[in-house]
């Protein structure tokens, strides 16, 4: 991996130069407007760097943005990769050992979930403090690299506690409803049933989504600090459940999507 991670990253500085970002951003769900905050002076598409794989979702870019986003350089993955689609976790979180290779200093992850607690309704932000993987592998699982990481990584605070802070804090300044939270990630790409709900409420998970804990595990491997943010698109607490479409899901991240952007933008001036 570490020859693959050194092609990548001599084809990026090629096309970007002597760009150097700060910080990474991986933009979820129906959350790829971020994108139009960002003061773009490079881009390239995924399908152009050596070993990286293409995203197959349909509403997700599959592009590295490179730019300033309140006069910090960043570089943010418009679209990101998902187990369900049939990639190894390695594949999946391959961006971010390339990311971490070109200096990013912290990572900024966005999400769509369902709402697991009743507390917590369609449209609100929840800001992720822990969670529960459901996942059936691992990113880690393999020989270590110790160039990368410990091979027993310590995941007791998994998410930066300062930025967590910082984010709740920011939220409430905005009038935003946002919750700390708990997110279980689960392979997908069917959504839960019913009793799956009820299980992931009983052991402690307040939202659920198909992603971020790989992303999250390897940033960890790495050493470095993680914010994640989730748009709550479904509600999967209740006994008589309706179902959900990916359209709707897809119409309530775009609608609170500017919600979200707004405490990532005052989040990342403030590193």
């Amino acid at each position: 991996m570490y020859q693959q991670i050194q092609e990548s990253i001599l084809a990026i500085r090629r096309k970007i130069g002597e760009f150097n970002p700060e910080f990474g951003i991986i933009l979820g769900t129906g959350l790829g407007k971020l994108v139009n905050e960002i003061d773009v002076e490079h881009q390239m598409m995924y399908s152009n760097i050596p070993n990286f794989p293409i995203s197959t979702v349909e509403f997700h870019t599959g592009k590295l943005i490179f730019g300033k986003l309140n006069g910090k350089n960043v570089v943010a993955m418009q679209g990101r990769l998902h187990y369900y689609e049939g990639y190894s976790m390695q594949e999946i979180t391959f961006p971010i050992r390339v990311m971490k290779a070109l200096g990013i200093q912290k990572l900024f992850v966005s999400n769509a979930s369902g709402s697991l607690n009743p507390e917590i309704k369609k449209g609100d932000i929840g800001i992720i403090e822990d969670h529960i993987n459901l996942l059936p592998d691992n990113p880690l699982r393999g020989r270590n690299n110790e160039e990368f990481g410990p091979r027993f990584p310590d995941m007791s605070q998994p998410y930066n506690f300062d930025m967590l802070k910082q984010g709740l804090e920011i939220a409430n300044k905005l009038q935003i409803k946002a919750h700390k939270v708990v997110y279980v990630s689960a392979p997908g790409p069917n959504l839960e049933t019913r009793a799956e709900y009820r299980y992931m409420r009983i052991i402690g998970g307040d939202i659920v989504g198909m992603s971020t804990v790989p992303e999250v595990i390897v940033a960890n491997h790495m050493g470095i600090p993680v914010f994640a943010i989730s748009v709550i698109t479904d509600e999967g607490f209740h006994e008589n459940l309706q179902p959900v479409s990916l359209d709707e899901i897809v119409a309530v991240a775009a609608e609170a999507e500017p919600k979200m952007t707004s405490i990532l933008k005052e989040l990342i001036a403030l590193q």
